[in-house]
């Protein structure tokens, strides 16, 4: 027996589309059982995504931290949010999108994994970089060091995160 939901007072000689059935004067539409797996494994990877996110939320501070926080936890609408903050929805998409990319991708949890081979520096480089999203020239000022640096710090980083992937 396929499982029905109500389909709301529609015309009754024409149902709309998809299957239903007729029950006191209402239309049923009908939800199949055979739903396709894909439907099913791309909502579970969905619900994994979400639960993944909400884990690493802790990671991040101040603005972002708080963002991330009203979208995922409160389902506060980017209209919201962007009246509090007082900029456009539009970059508050943005920037729940980079934010959401940057956990997700998880190149910061593999330093974070592989702590004792960076030194505090480098992590420091590698939280500002991979995490916040900073650019070179803007970690440079903040750690007081030449870009020259950052670069080569950043290098090395890429390299032994490369390097925990693969082993």
């Amino acid at each position: 027996m396929p499982n029905l939901i109500w389909g709301g007072q529609l015309n009754k000689t024409n149902p709309g589309e998809g299957d239903a059935i007729k029950e006191r004067g209402l239309f049923m539409r009908i939800i199949h059982e055979d739903t396709p797996q894909s439907t099913s494994t791309a909502k579970n990877a969905y619900r994994e995504r979400i639960d993944l996110l909400r884990s690493r939320v802790d990671l991040l501070t101040g603005k972002d931290r708080l963002l991330m926080t009203m979208y995922l936890e409160n389902g506060n609408t980017f209209r919201q949010m962007a009246q509090l903050a007082g900029v456009s929805e539009a970059s508050i998409g943005r920037r729940i999108q980079k934010l959401t990319k940057r956990l997700i991708d998880g190149e910061y949890i593999t330093c974070l994994r592989n702590r004792d081979k960076f030194t505090k520096t480098e992590m420091a480089v590698a939280r500002d970089y991979f995490l916040l999203g900073l650019s070179q020239r803007k970690i440079s000022s903040k750690r007081n060091c030449s870009v020259y640096e950052i670069r080569k710090i950043l290098k090395r980083i890429q390299q032994l995160v490369e390097t925990a992937d693969e082993g």
